[in-house]
């Protein structure tokens, strides 16, 4: 399966009045193929639909006619002081409207979700996949939070993937700035001894609630 085709970045609107059609920033999404974790599907990722801050002017409207690429499900790592603050408090309702199943699991900016929550979101992916529904992640920007996910999935999928190999996989696919701090530098190097203690402890406590 090949990816869809990723839409068109334009230079960005200076101005601090609602831009006109063609100063609008169009919302750019990169596809991550998960052949090296042998699936044959493409992961989507992407900055903030709809965000108007600083010098970004994204249409609300354009950007959530996602449903046209095929989209089915998207999850979302922004905390709802954010959506209010880049002026899209009404996203995850925008989503609802167009029929696209919504997941949303806030996390800090530059930050890394605890593991149990890590957990969830690999899991919800998992069932994605295997349902061959086309998926989108996103973040604020695009680069810290969503790629730091991302990561962790080709992680979570392959044993043979290093977490140097994932990391190099993100940066591939938008550029050295993905994964921002050294703490989801450390998060990913962690990963999957903290996701087995998480998964044996789990497993334990079904067992004594039996």
């Amino acid at each position: 399966m090949k990816p869809p085709s990723s839409m068109q970045t334009s230079e960005f609107d200076s101005s601090d009045e609602e831009p006109i059609e063609d100063e609008q920033t169009p919302i750019l999404i990169s596809w991550l193929s998960l052949s090296q974790v042998n699936c044959s599907q493409f992961l989507g990722l992407c900055a903030l639909p709809g965000c108007k801050f600083k010098n970004v002017r994204r249409n609300i409207q354009k950007d959530t006619e996602l449903k046209s690429y095929g989209i089915q499900d998207i999850f979302v790592f922004c905390t709802r002081g954010e959506l209010s603050k880049y002026r899209v408090p009404n996203l995850l309702d925008f989503y609802h409207q167009y029929g696209i199943i919504t997941h949303h699991h806030p996390i800090p900016d530059g930050g890394t979700p605890d593991i149990a929550r890590c957990c969830e979101i690999m899991e919800k992916f998992a069932i994605c996949l295997t349902n061959n529904r086309k998926t989108l992640i996103h973040c604020y920007g695009g680069l810290g939070r969503s790629r730091l996910v991302a990561a962790c999935l080709l992680l979570y999928l392959s044993d043979a993937v290093s977490p140097q190999q994932a990391i190099d996989s993100l940066r591939d696919l938008r550029g050295s700035g993905a994964i921002q701090t050294i703490k989801q530098y450390n998060y990913l190097r962690e990963f999957r001894e903290k996701l087995a203690a998480h998964l044996s402890s789990r497993d334990s406590l079904d067992s004594v609630s039996r």
